[in-house]
């Protein structure tokens, strides 16, 4: 994913970021844990992306894959014709960090509005013109290389199956705004809310939170 990253998404955009962003370099990283973020290095001017061993773990497994952002994009603005699968969200993950890197470059990432309307037409444009698909192929063809092929069978919508229970214990959520926000995982699922554990340096905390409040974290 990181080579992916680098040559089939960072290197036709190299010169557009570097007028726009004087000076930024690209660091790709694989992370020990399941966060996968984007995040820009003021110092050093450096724009980071890291891709969390755990995540693509649980985006092998049809129900985990269920609480990540990446599959509701991929169903809802029907990328890669709507159909989930481990390559398509491993390919899709590259192309959302990467948008989150474009978007942070033309000045359109903001405090509390991340995932917001020029964040999707960004992403879109990745689609549309033929750079996921590129980067699905790339994945596809080098992992193979590597003995360790990547499956492209399309996973079942497990909410369809179960409409009433739109979280899952395992979830990656957040709730809250701005300095507020909390992220943490779900650990139990009631009919009106869901109780959120949340980690922090000196202890770990409870909430019960109303299901209407949470949101998925990516």
């Amino acid at each position: 994913m990181c080579h992916a990253t680098r040559e089939i998404l960072w290197q036709p955009a190299e010169e557009w970021v570097g007028k726009q962003n004087r000076g930024a370099s690209l660091a790709l990283r694989v992370g020990s844990g399941q966060a996968t973020y984007h995040r820009y290095d003021l110092r050093r001017h450096e724009h980071l992306i890291t891709y969390g061993q755990h995540m693509v773990a649980a985006k092998h497994q049809p129900m985990a894959a269920e609480g990540w952002l990446s599959t509701r994009e991929i169903r809802r603005r029907a990328y890669f014709a709507g159909e989930v699968s481990v390559l398509n969200l491993l390919a899709h993950t590259c192309c959302h960090e990467f948008a989150h890197l474009l978007q942070h470059c033309a000045g359109q990432r903001y405090y509390g509005s991340v995932h917001n309307r020029h964040f999707y037409q960004v992403l879109d444009e990745l689609h549309n013109t033929g750079a996921a698909l590129a980067v699905r192929r790339y994945l596809g063809e080098e992992a193979a290389k590597a003995g360790l092929p990547l499956p492209d069978r399309v996973f079942a919508n497990a909410h369809r199956m179960q409409p009433d229970r739109p979280w899952q214990v395992g979830d990656q959520v957040c709730f809250g705004e701005g300095r507020h926000e909390q992220h943490g995982q779900v650990i139990r699922v009631n009919r009106k809310t869901c109780t959120v554990a949340v980690s922090q340096p000196s202890r770990d905390l409870r909430y019960r939170v109303p299901v209407a409040l949470l949101r998925h974290r990516h």
